[in-house]
């Protein structure tokens, strides 16, 4: 078992932001990367959306495989393939081979992805795992809010491929801190006796109406953010005329949104708990909604369409330590699956949101506002199913 976990919050948060990280830095390139590949800008935008299902059926994978044979064999091998995928990025000369590494990349990057938060669960009392789960958000959203600064920088130097080396070396640091300092916390007696029972987890959850509204209510609000990652480099870039330094800015104002709700949540879940915090950021979710749809049906509205958007993003933190700490807690002798099925739902339904908004996209905001407008109200209806209904007896 792992001694003095507090210590290794920067640790998990590291990994759990493998994907995040992976996505956000690759930003400001986008459209380079289409120009140098001599693609189109939606087959560049596809790779975020083809990220996503690698992540998706990793974490899928994962969750329940180490909820049977431990969290350390798999996160260590997902962190190999990780590795090896960016690598091969560097060299891709195609935007085939791009996005076929960017999948593989993000099959193993799912591991740290899905596993930290499972192996917060392990080693922390249910009633600190959403505190903490806030706490490796902020961590992990500091890294996250350079990103895009700092895939700007890389591009500077002359080229996208910069950036691959950059993630190829963050993961090869981090695995080898995993190999030093974190054993193996899921201890033999705590696993399950087959991995038939441990995959029956995910009916029981999609039956369950209470543990489907946590797992929507954060993919909602993630598949929101997730539409803004994918479109928004365009709109702010092509459509507004804004510099990649400028829309950097505007990124890292969003994530300062993140950065501010983590910090509130970590410090008011233990006396408020997570359906109180839960409610807040499902209020906050459906009038960001309200405002970005309302863009729709008035004209100069950047401003209207910023503050939707801050409004949304910032809530991704909050919705999703809540309600993954609340299933975890629904479900402890399941916790990788449990941990698996929502991040991986998240990334599945947002790369689904995401290839709508890329589909819908016009060269306007048009695409941006409507997408992410309705996510919005959709976070809210989803956190009404956890009031709603009762939590059926589940493992």
């Amino acid at each position: 078992m792992l001694a003095n976990p507090q210590r290794f919050i920067i640790l998990f948060a590291a990994l759990q932001a493998f994907a995040s990280l992976s996505i956000d830095i690759t930003l400001p390139a986008m459209p380079t990367m289409a120009a140098d590949l001599l693609a189109s800008e939606t087959s560049v935008q596809s790779s975020i959306s083809i990220f996503s299902l690698g992540l998706f059926l990793g974490m899928m994978l994962y969750g329940p495989l180490s909820d049977k044979y431990g969290r350390r064999p798999l996160m260590l091998g997902g962190i190999g393939l990780y590795i090896l995928s960016t690598l091969a990025c560097v060299f891709a000369d195609s935007v085939t081979n791009l996005v076929f590494w960017r999948f593989m990349q993000a099959f193993g990057g799912a591991a740290a992805a899905v596993l930290s938060r499972a192996i917060v669960r392990d080693v922390f009392a249910p009633i600190e795992v959403a505190r903490v789960l806030s706490l490796m958000q902020l961590v992990s959203m500091i890294a996250v809010m350079v990103a895009p600064l700092c895939g700007a920088y890389l591009l500077s130097l002359g080229s996208w491929r910069w950036i691959f080396v950059f993630l190829s070396v963050f993961a090869i640091i981090t695995a080898a801190l995993v190999v030093l300092k974190v054993p193996e916390t899921h201890i033999e007696g705590a696993r399950v006796d087959s991995l038939r029972a441990t995959f029956k987890t995910y009916l029981v959850i999609y039956t369950d109406r209470k543990a489907l509204g946590y797992v929507m209510a954060m993919a909602m609000c993630f598949s929101g953010m997730f539409a803004y990652i994918t479109v928004s480099p365009f709109v702010f870039i092509e459509f507004y005329g804004l510099s990649t330094y400028e829309f950097s800015l505007i990124f890292g104002v969003n994530t300062f949104g993140v950065l501010l709700l983590s910090m509130l949540n970590a410090q008011w879940v233990r006396a408020k708990g997570s359906q109180y915090m839960l409610r807040i950021g499902a209020s906050v979710c459906l009038l960001s909604g309200a405002l970005l749809l309302t863009c729709l049906v008035i004209e100069n509205h950047f401003w209207l369409l910023i503050v939707g958007l801050f409004l949304l993003v910032s809530c991704v933190a909050l919705m999703g330590a809540n309600s993954i700490a609340s299933l975890m807690n629904m479900y402890p002798q399941n916790s990788g699956a449990a941990a698996g099925l929502a991040v991986a739902n998240q990334f599945g339904v947002g790369a689904a949101v995401a290839m709508l908004a890329s589909a819908i996209y016009d060269g306007t905001s048009f695409a941006l506002a409507l997408v992410i407008g309705v996510c919005g109200l959709a976070t809210y209806g989803a956190f009404g199913l956890t009031q709603l209904s009762k939590h059926s007896t589940g493992s």
